[in-house]
């Protein structure tokens, strides 16, 4: 047992394959240690409107939240165009007083309503602020109504102060929050499907990418750089169509959400998964097989950066800012607007056709200037035995 134990750690295989499991944990230690560092304290990196149409009371709550939530407000000059940005994801939450509000809140039996429109194609973190913030601001709305709103309006109205103050409290208990979702996410299941698809897919194209390259140079005896080049450049694209196609159809199969239709969907992965695919063999194709180390860093930093788990208004600036040179982050905002509803996703796929052909490029440049590596058949010998 000693020797077959002696005899295996003499392989370069056995010592790639514990640096390996050693670089996964330190790695994603580093990276998620520090990239989730700090989320909850830039929450008021989040985008909230304040929409109000109604000119006595909502006026003066509205003036209110703008100037007191912790948060990037705007107050957008119709409802109409801060849905048009909630869709977007340029806003988290619409606040909405519409016409009526004081109306109904001084109805001796009316209740008034306060809109809250929450976009849930977004990480589940988002609903889970915005809805806390909601049940928040409808109970500072109350509180107004009690000390400063509705009492003093009924006082003006010429209703004694006492009358007025208990027709402000029990207005007061009638402000409620009307919460509405829109592009709405069916279950936890489809709510995972976009860092599902994208850990999936990169991962998948790493180790492909890893089996390539030692393809690769097993058959360099009988084949030049740009014969071999070429030929892995086929095999990619003829694989990046058919994994992306068994990917969507199993997606199908269980019934997941596609709110842009399968055919949408799987052209889209195609085209992340082609970009995948590109940049972890970059890696290879500069670095050879210590790529790997790249790709491992890659994975982790897109897992992090892209918005997948976490809002990346909340990530500290460098991943933010790394996120935009990813290809995860565009495959997860287009994998959102294609599963859950939302805007087009031209911008995403010409994101994704950029940092493809850069990876594809340099691939080619790293081909270029190496010098041709010959694996001899005694040496090929070897390592397969």
């Amino acid at each position: 047992m000693k020797n077959t134990i002696q005899a295996f750690m003499k392989r370069p295989t056995t010592i790639v394959g514990i640096i390996t499991a050693l670089m996964f944990q330190i790695v994603f230690s580093v990276i998620w240690m520090t990239g989730y560092n700090g989320v909850t304290d830039r929450i008021d990196k989040l985008h909230i409107a304040v929409v109000n149409e109604d000119q006595q009371f909502g006026t003066q709550i509205a003036g209110s939240l703008v100037s007191s939530l912790p948060f990037q407000m705007s107050q957008p000059s119709s409802l109409e165009d801060a849905k048009q940005q909630l869709n977007a994801r340029e806003l988290q939450m619409i606040i909405y007083f519409p016409a009526d509000f004081t109306q109904k809140a001084m109805a001796a039996d009316g209740k008034a309503d306060i809109g809250y429109i929450i976009n849930e194609s977004n990480p589940a973190l988002i609903k889970s602020i915005m809805s806390g913030v909601a049940a928040e601001v409808t109970k500072e709305a109350n509180a107004q109504a009690i000390e400063q709103g509705i009492a003093g309006t009924l006082g003006k109205a010429g209703i004694p102060t006492e009358q007025a103050a208990i027709a402000g409290q029990s207005l007061a208990e009638r402000i409620t929050a009307n919460i509405e979702s829109t592009n709405q996410v069916k279950g936890m299941n489809n709510q995972m499907v976009p860092m599902m698809m994208v850990l999936a897919s990169y991962v998948g194209a790493m180790i492909m990418g890893m089996n390539l390259e030692q393809s690769s140079m097993m058959v360099s005896a009988g084949a030049g750089r740009w014969k071999r080049f070429a030929a892995r450049s086929i095999i990619t694209a003829g694989s990046a169509i058919f994994v992306s196609l068994i990917g969507s159809s199993l997606l199908a199969a269980f019934n997941g959400q596609m709110e842009q239709g399968f055919l949408k969907l799987w052209l889209f992965q195609l085209m992340f998964v082609l970009a995948f695919m590109f940049v972890s063999q970059m890696f290879l194709y500069v670095f050879g097989m210590a790529g790997m180390l790249f790709n491992i860093i890659a994975l982790s930093a897109q897992l992090v950066s892209s918005g997948a788990i976490v809002p990346r208004e909340l990530l500290p600036d460098f991943y933010v800012k790394l996120g935009e040179a990813l290809p995860a982050t565009y495959a997860v905002e287009g994998l959102m607007n294609v599963l859950f509803g939302g805007t087009g996703i031209g911008s995403e796929v010409a994101a994704l056709a950029i940092i493809a052909i850069v990876g594809f490029v340099i691939s080619m440049a790293a081909v270029g200037l190496k010098k041709q590596a010959v694996m001899k058949p005694g040496q090929m010998a070897m390592k397969s035995n």
